[in-house]
């Protein structure tokens, strides 16, 4: 198998799979393929194309159905485009260890890559359309690819060195990095400071990749532009859900 990341700023991942490899994907993430490439659905229950328990991958924030590719009897071209400016990371997976990925991130994988929850916690109802903070967990053994959107900054923390992340920027760490949610100090900086309610907290050592162009982030910045409601009722809508939140939140 080869593979080459094409274009810039909305990459493609094209790979070429001598006959009988495989790779799989979460289903509706094919962009385009070659006729020797035959496709096959399942939940990943009993194998599955190497793929975790369904349960763990769907809790993850995953989706319920993947799809293997395989090259049927002569070598096959198949892409996956990604669906927000940004990049595609290629990333060994088993010997450079596990790592924990943004809910949106993996793209696709060979076979013996799992998929999995590798962090949950609610935010409030307000925070990230009332599902909480998800991140998946890469493991097993193989090669995968990540979608990451904007820019991605890399940084190495030492044992012990934190970085507070807004979390929409976490795109994707090691699997030794420490990860929690903290909130940010003090009532007025939550209500009026703008940046969130919620950090992430980052403790080393391992290396960690930053987004900087958070889904959240890209949706308000659009909604002055959609249709349906007016964008006054958006961002009032918005900002009662936030406080709303908020103020569960330091009641629980």
């Amino acid at each position: 198998m080869t593979s080459n990341i094409l274009g810039t700023t909305l990459p493609v991942l094209e790979l070429r799979l001598d006959p009988n490899e495989s790779v799989v994907a979460v289903s509706g993430e094919l962009s385009w393929m070659s006729q020797s490439i035959e496709l096959h659905t399942t939940t990943g229950l009993g194998g599955g194309g190497g793929f975790g328990g369904l349960f763990k991958r769907v809790a993850g924030g995953g989706s319920i159905f993947m799809t293997k590719y395989t090259a049927q009897g002569a070598p096959g071209l198949l892409a996956f485009a990604t669906k927000m400016p940004g990049h595609i990371l290629p990333v060994e997976i088993g010997q450079g260890g596990d790592y924990i990925v943004h809910r949106h991130g993996f793209l696709c994988g060979t076979e013996g890559v799992e998929l999995g929850l590798g962090f949950q916690q609610s935010l409030g109802a307000g925070i990230f359309g009332g599902n909480g903070f998800l991140l998946q967990k890469v493991s097993g053994s193989g090669q995968a690819w990540i979608e990451l959107d904007g820019e991605v900054i890399p940084y190495t923390l030492a044992a012990g060195e934190t970085l507070r992340v807004h979390p929409g920027h976490v795109g994707m760490f090691d699997s030794s990095v420490r990860f929690e949610i903290t909130r940010i100090r003090g009532i007025r900086n939550m209500i009026f400071g703008g940046d969130g309610i919620f950090l992430a907290a980052l403790t080393g050592p391992g290396r960690i990749w930053l987004q900087s162009l958070p889904l959240s982030n890209l949706a308000h910045a659009l909604s002055p532009y959609l249709g349906g409601e007016s964008s006054t009722n958006i961002a009032s809508g918005a900002a009662g859900g936030g406080v709303g939140s908020l103020l569960r939140d330091l009641v629980e």
